[in-house]
């Protein structure tokens, strides 16, 4: 883009004016023809990592609202494994990189988690009428069940 700028102060009020203004548009279209490919690229490989996942282990399809007892691995002790359940609050849609987030309550006090999981159920599914329960961190009794 600013090697088009550029051209134009330099074309200044000259009849090649419209010259360079199109050379830069055609720099600048080929740009976005690669980046344009790149896109594509990547989408194929995420489309292959994701199929890849998925041929390795099962993953249920998680919705805010839902209750899940999740089975993931201690970062510190690598044998030893913990077993959470809470409530997802929000889902964040990115392919291969799709993270949700769970609240549940330890000892009366609210942690969100995003650690290595080794296993996810579904244990109930809540009706909900929002995509981010983020309302729920205020009103935890939604949990107590």
């Amino acid at each position: 883009m600013q090697s088009l700028l550029r051209r134009v102060h330099l074309a200044g009020s000259h009849g090649s004016a419209a010259k360079l203004l199109s050379s830069a548009a055609s720099e600048i279209a080929q740009s976005g023809a690669k980046r344009h490919i790149c896109y594509f690229v990547f989408q194929i490989l995420n489309k292959e990592a994701a199929d890849k996942v998925l041929g390795e282990r099962e993953i249920p399809d998680v919705q805010p609202g839902c209750i899940l007892q999740m089975r993931l691995q201690v970062p510190e002790n690598k044998r030893r494994e913990s077993t959470l359940k809470g409530i997802v609050i929000a889902r964040r849609n990115a392919g291969i990189n799709t993270t949700f987030r769970l609240r549940r309550l330890v000892a009366g006090v609210g942690v969100d988690y995003s650690p290595n999981i080794k296993e996810i159920k579904v244990l109930d599914r809540k009706k909900v009428r929002r995509a981010k329960l983020y309302y729920l961190r205020d009103r935890m009794n939604a949990l107590k069940k």
